[in-house]
């Protein structure tokens, strides 16, 4: 049996299952960095509102995923930053604050997780 590579993750020519499982994970994915985000900055606040913003993130990485990561990220900075204006009711200074640690968060975790799927994939059978 193959294993799967992290370059295979992409469902940009996948089923329908494929972008709806993409989008959970990244949903699940950005709400929970945007949580330790946002609890980092703001103290304690509820998780309900991360789980607002994600799915809003979320469908704008998977809606942009074609044009690469030069689109990708700034847009979906852009997307962070509104949600959480609109969701945490933030001045935009704290806006922007929230929005690059939770960039940061993100940058961090994603790495990690994506190392560790890459080592985890070299491992003998």
């Amino acid at each position: 049996m193959v294993g799967l590579t992290p370059l295979q993750l992409d469902p940009s020519a996948g089923t329908p299952v494929a972008y709806v499982g993409t989008f959970l994970v990244a949903t699940l994915f950005y709400s929970v960095t945007l949580h330790i985000a946002a609890r980092n900055v703001l103290g304690d606040v509820p998780v309900k509102l991360a789980f607002v913003v994600g799915p809003a993130l979320a469908l704008v990485s998977l809606l942009l995923q074609q044009y690469g990561p030069a689109v990708v990220l700034p847009v979906t900075l852009v997307a962070d930053a509104v949600a959480i204006h609109l969701v945490y009711r933030l001045d935009a200074k704290l806006t922007a604050f929230v929005s690059v640690i939770h960039y940061t968060v993100a940058v961090i975790l994603g790495f990690t997780l994506f190392n560790l799927v890459a080592l985890l994939s070299t491992a003998p059978a």
